[in-house]
């Protein structure tokens, strides 16, 4: 059987980031456990908000929050009242000084997690699957994704047996480690079963810098003639001293030529 593997896990600390940027040796349980918590509650709180994503910065007396959301408006409040009160309910639960950073989400047409989410909103109103994940696609193509794929499963239209169905556009590859692939999953809640919800969108290859050579310094003589720089590149081509002038050395005017003749 083939083997799946999670296409972020697979990319950290090569195409990906970390979400939760800390180093714990002694108390890392604790910490991880208060990190799905505090992850926990940011979603409980906003699911209307479009979350994304939540990303977490632990220093010495002070965790920094940073989400993800295509709705700011929702989660800041009137006046800011909404995130002062999620500020002083993650500090009751970390029992440190807490600091909130929301982030708009520019393109949730190109989120997995927020495409996945409104394919399962759709289908927990009853809209017909199909038509579902090809609106999903449709969009996700239109914003300028190279490929998209989206995967439902479960009693799909009310079926007495479960299936899974996929739609898919363009080119999603997996194992390519340098290919920007968000993945993100749901799950709709629906009168006749729960039904998942997976969303593969790939954007691109993310390229590394290619690191320049420094260039060498060019000396410019008295009299305006730009000299080649002696710095070991002698042997280079189109240098001065070539391939050319390796294979045919020059012989110096003063020294003629002596022709070996054998009786």
């Amino acid at each position: 059987m083939g083997q799946k593997v999670h296409p972020t896990g697979f990319r950290l600390g090569i195409v990906k980031p970390w979400q939760a940027k800390w180093f714990e040796e002694k108390n890392f349980a604790a910490l991880l456990a208060e990190d799905v918590a505090v992850r926990k509650t940011i979603f409980d709180r906003h699911q209307n908000a479009g979350v994304s994503q939540v990303e977490i910065e632990r220093s010495a007396s002070q965790v920094t929050v940073t989400i993800h959301t295509a709705r700011p408006g929702i989660i800041i409040g009137r006046s800011g009242t909404n995130v002062e009160e999620l500020r002083q309910v993650l500090e009751q639960q970390t029992g440190k000084r807490v600091r909130i950073n929301i982030q708009e989400v520019r393109q949730p047409e190109l989120n997995a997690v927020l495409v996945a989410r409104n394919v399962a909103d759709q289908l927990e109103k009853r809209v017909a699957f199909r038509r579902a994940m090809k609106q999903a696609v449709q969009r996700a193509m239109e914003r300028g994704a190279k490929g998209v794929r989206v995967a439902v499963a479960g009693r799909l239209g009310g079926s007495e047996m479960s299936r899974r169905e996929q739609e898919r556009r363009g080119r999603v590859p997996l194992h390519t480690l340098r290919a920007d692939i968000d993945f993100g999953r749901a799950t709709a809640v629906t009168t006749y079963g729960v039904i998942g919800v997976k969303v593969w969108i790939y954007k691109g290859d993310i390229l590394p810098e290619r690191r320049r050579q420094p260039e060498p310094a060019v000396q410019a003589t008295s009299n305006g003639q730009v000299e080649a720089p002696l710095n070991g590149d002698e042997g280079l081509e189109g240098s001065p001293a070539g391939p050319a002038a390796a294979e045919s050395p020059e012989t110096p005017d003063d020294q003629p030529v002596e022709a070996s003749t054998e009786s």
